[in-house]
Formats: C-alpha cells, structure tokens, sequence
C-alpha cells in the first residue's frame, strides 16, 4: 500500500477531521482514509448512485411507476 502526506493544511480543517473522527470512533487517520476513498469511489452505475442518495432509509422504493390500464379510445 501507498503512503500519502499531505501538507500545508488550515488548523480548522485539521480541527474538522479530528472531532468528525471522534463523532465515528475512529482515528484522525482512518476517518482521512474513509473520506478519500469515498471520494474516488464511483458507483458502478447511475441507478446505484439513485439509490444511495435517494433509496431505502427515505423510504423511496425504485422501479417503475404502476399504472391502470386505461380502455382504448372509440372511433
């Protein structure tokens, strides 16, 4: 694995990242980590990044819309 050193960072983000990683239980570190791979990560397709913004904890079931069906039109 890699090693990345990043310099030259505000104290108030330093200060951001340290209490974001103790709200998760984590170290400054890993909370780093966790953000740059989120980051770079992409979902595979555009459904999936629909359901991770949209789906499931907003109560929004994905599919398509039902609909009756309507009688044909007289001539």
């Amino acid at each position: 694995m890699a090693n990345l050193s990043v310099r030259k960072l505000d104290d108030e983000v330093v200060t951001e990242l340290r209490i974001r990683a103790a709200q998760h239980g984590i170290s400054m570190e890993e909370e780093v980590r966790r953000i740059i791979v989120q980051a770079v990560s992409a979902p595979a397709r555009l459904g999936d990044l629909a359901l991770a913004t949209f789906g499931g904890d907003l109560g929004i079931e994905p599919g398509p819309e039902k609909k009756a069906a309507h009688e044909p039109m007289d001539f």
